[in-house]
């Protein structure tokens, strides 16, 4: 179970979805923002990756990107309690990147695709 107000991340190489849990009790996500990797361009410098091909340094860069964006409101005190959803890859990458207050404030993560899954749907893997 998450507690109120969690953000939780639902990432793959290409974009990310943050929700805040609404719910006092159990699991009810309001979306909060939508990143893609040009959003991240514009708030961090890029992380150079070498992790094959071109389409596979892009993604693992976003994820990178991603996972900066995520510490710096961490340190910001933006969130008390974080969740991530992301395909293997990603969150391999993201995992490299997560800075100590990040992972004190870790909750729950789960190497799962929900990127296109309708709402419900991700409740529910955040509720199992």
């Amino acid at each position: 179970m998450l507690p109120h107000n969690t953000l939780v991340v639902v990432a793959d190489g290409h974009s990310a979805t943050l929700y805040r849990n609404v719910a006092k009790h159990g699991v009810e996500l309001s979306e909060v923002e939508k990143l893609s990797p040009g959003d991240l361009d514009k708030q961090s410098a890029g992380a150079v990756m070498d992790e094959g091909s071109p389409r596979a340094e892009e993604e693992a860069g976003f994820a990178a990107q991603l996972a900066q964006y995520l510490n710096a409101l961490a340190l910001k005190h933006k969130y008390d309690d974080l969740a991530v959803a992301a395909d293997p890859s990603t969150l391999g990458v993201m995992r490299k990147h997560y800075h100590k207050e990040l992972q004190f404030r870790l909750r729950k993560e789960l190497s799962k695709t929900l990127t296109n899954s309708d709402l419900a749907a991700i409740e529910a893997a955040f509720t199992a």
